[in-house]
């Protein structure tokens, strides 16, 4: 007996040792079996995934709301970043995680598609998540969490089209203005806002085109089903934020900032004293300037590479070196005689080039940022011209490629001095110049008007708003609740933990703004029940427009107080927040591989 055991010892324990090695050896057998690497599956790859979406959601939480905090941030060469934009946050981390990356990737695409929101999307991202793993811990199937959340969305968006929009057909000043507030309160020019929501306003407003009918297919999300048809038939315009160019300069308080309408500022100067501080005149009448813009170098003509002149007589060295400064001569002759008074080139000039400048009393600036000269020469009306060689081998400058203007002038600001061009003649274009004591400053100044620009031209497309605050948030919860009690499956479950985890966002705002979360919580879903009330009397409906007065503490009439947003940011938040939470719920299975250790 005691052999019998030793023997079965041995072959237990060879056993798993043949176990253990094929595990760490990688699969060559083409059995199909997995082996090089870890797996995990089932409960502990959700909780891994959860836990990572609410560690990035925990990062930016406190920077939700006009009252939220900044964060630092140092990259490993001890550059410092300070923000609260929750995009730019994201975007610094080096996160490793893969479903911490989506909510990253999340928080990037609402910062392209509507250009605000993009903290509290990766809030109600994360929150869904976790009720959702809540959820499966209590035995609800996967597949019935996600069909409870898809259901719960399409009911949401529904709801908010149907009553919490407010089609504005022809939006004035004011409702452009507060919804620009709104977006900048929480930032650091929130002190000045009075001044720069004008400012974003007025930027926004000076580029404005006829769009096309590609166009209008974009800009039908978010807007009210009732004022969609009727405004189908107006002609419809829209407003390229690319065409606004915005010119950082130290020195001076942030109110110093101002905006250039219809004239374009560029970050370059005269490349040499001779020339003239200025060309063209203020007056209608006066001729036009032309622009040339250019993406080559104007320098002296060199042999190719790789070729060989041989040269028998010593005098034909100074004639090859003449006739190279000719071909130059020539080419800056058939700019000239196109008509630019101004040349604006990304590369270099060198100093014969600048003498026929001079002589010719033309501004000519070299080195130029190449996106700046795209943006220049959409608003002019010209060409960024490449090369000056034609189809028959010779080279020509064509006069179309020029763009036009009033007026160019040298003007000195801050420490440096800056080209402007007045009087755009093209498609529209605007600059405007932030004043600010330190880059740091400059930088988050810069973000802080990308967002209220973003806002202001959504919603000068949508034609609609909601009221801010957490007003929708508290109203669907409200109403998803009721919604989820007509249903009898498992998915009245799902609803009713969405609808209790989009009351995230009120509950972030009055926590990080240091007030009573779950009392004004418990206010603003009491007044909302009362508005969503089949016996509601005509002061009870309004009440669907309350929300947070963070500064004060108490809930409050918020489409009065001015705090609105576009339609179109809410219903993009929370269609991004749904889609990202179901993506990570779907996972059950994570494999990674080993790195190759032969590399």
């Amino acid at each position: 007996d005691h052999a019998r055991k030793v023997s079965h010892f041995c072959w237990r324990s060879l056993l798993s040792w043949v176990f253990d090695r094929t595990m760490s050896a990688p699969n060559t057998s083409g059995s199909g079996l997995f082996l090089n690497g870890q797996r995990e599956s089932g409960q502990d790859v959700r909780i891994g995934n959860v836990t990572a979406a609410m560690a990035v959601s925990n990062i930016v939480k406190t920077s939700l709301g006009p009252v939220g905090l900044d964060k630092m941030l140092v990259d490993d060469i001890g550059d410092v970043l300070i923000t609260n934009d929750g995009a730019t946050i994201l975007q610094q981390l080096e996160v490793e995680h893969p479903a911490a990356r989506v909510l990253v990737d999340l928080a990037q695409l609402q910062d392209q598609e509507v250009g605000d929101g993009t903290t509290s999307v990766v809030i109600i991202a994360a929150e869904l998540l976790r009720r959702g793993n809540d959820l499966v811990k209590n035995g609800i199937h996967p597949t019935t969490i996600i069909a409870g959340y898809r259901t719960a969305l399409k009911a949401a968006v529904s709801y908010i089209k149907k009553n919490m929009v407010m089609s504005v057909n022809d939006l004035d000043d004011d409702h452009l203005v507060q919804a620009a507030k709104t977006s900048m309160s929480s930032k650091i020019i929130g002190k000045e806002m009075d001044f720069f929501s004008k400012l974003a306003v007025d930027a926004v407003k000076s580029v404005k085109m006829k769009a096309t009918t590609a166009d209008l297919l974009g800009m039908g999300e978010g807007s009210a089903p009732a004022a969609s048809s009727a405004s189908s038939k107006k002609e419809r315009f829209k407003y390229p934020l690319s065409a606004i160019h915005i010119l950082k300069a130290h020195g001076q308080s942030s109110i110093e900032s101002h905006l250039i309408d219809g004239g374009f500022a560029i970050n370059a100067t005269r490349a040499a004293q001779g020339m003239p501080t200025a060309v063209g005149s203020d007056d209608p009448n006066a001729e036009p300037i032309k622009i040339a813009m250019l993406d080559m170098n104007l320098q002296r003509h060199r042999m190719a590479m790789g070729v060989q002149v041989i040269v028998k007589d010593p005098a034909e060295i100074e004639n090859i070196k003449k006739r190279e400064m000719d071909i130059t001569k020539e080419r800056i002759r058939k700019i000239l005689d196109a008509g630019a008074k101004v040349v604006l080139t990304t590369k270099g000039v060198d100093d014969l080039c600048l003498k026929y400048f001079v002589e010719a009393g033309v501004i000519c600036a070299r080195r130029c940022n190449k996106d700046d000269l795209k943006r220049l020469a959409k608003a002019t009306g010209g060409k960024l011209v490449v090369t000056m060689a034609d189809m028959d081998g010779n080279e020509s400058f064509d006069a179309e490629c020029l763009g036009t203007c009033s007026a160019v002038k040298e003007e000195r600001i801050g420490d440096g001095e800056m080209l402007h061009v007045f009087g755009c003649q093209g498609g529209g274009a605007s600059t405007i110049v932030l004043r600010g004591a330190n880059e740091y400053m400059l930088d988050e100044m810069d973000r802080a008007l990308h967002d209220s620009l973003c806002v202001v031209k959504r919603m000068l497309e949508s034609n609609t708003l909601v009221t801010g605050g957490g007003a929708v948030e508290a109203a669907l919860s409200v109403y998803l609740e009721e919604f989820a009690t007509t249903l009898d499956t498992r998915e009245q479950l799902a609803i009713q933990e969405y609808a209790d985890a989009l009351l995230v966002i009120p509950k972030t705002l009055a926590v990080n703004a240091a007030k009573d979360s779950s009392e004004l919580v418990a206010k603003l879903r009491s007044c909302h029940a009362k508005s969503q009330s089949t016996a509601a009397t005509e002061d009870d409906l309004l009440l669907k427009n309350t929300g947070l007065d963070l500064v004060k503490g108490v809930i409050r009439d918020n489409l009065t107080a001015g705090v609105v947003e576009p339609a179109i940011s809410k219903i993009k938040s929370l269609r991004f927040a749904t889609e990202a939470a179901i993506t990570i719920l779907r996972i059950d299975d994570r494999i990674t591989l080993n790195p190759d250790q032969q590399r």
